[in-house]
């Protein structure tokens, strides 16, 4: 279990343990999600990754892609004319 406290300004300090476990480093926002009457504290730049790539994997099944490797085969189209 790791404490913080609360600072006059609404500051708190991370401790070390959980700035390692999410990857945070100076200049990184927190994500703070509210689930199931708790709030989690994320890491704002791994959160939107993971978002975004729940989103093109989403639009690639529209496209009919479904494997790693048709993925790969169309961003090689696309980046060097591969397979036209």
């Amino acid at each position: 279990m790791n404490l913080a406290k609360v600072s006059a300004n609404g500051q708190v300090t991370v401790p070390v343990e959980i700035r390692r476990k999410l990857q945070l480093k100076e200049g990184d926002k927190l994500l703070f999600i509210e689930r199931d009457g708790q709030i989690v504290i994320d890491n704002a730049s791994a959160t939107a990754i993971v978002l975004a790539q729940d989103a093109f994997a989403g639009a690639a099944k529209d496209f009919g892609v479904s494997s790693d490797e048709e993925v790969q085969r169309l961003v090689d189209e696309v980046r060097y004319g591969v397979g036209k």
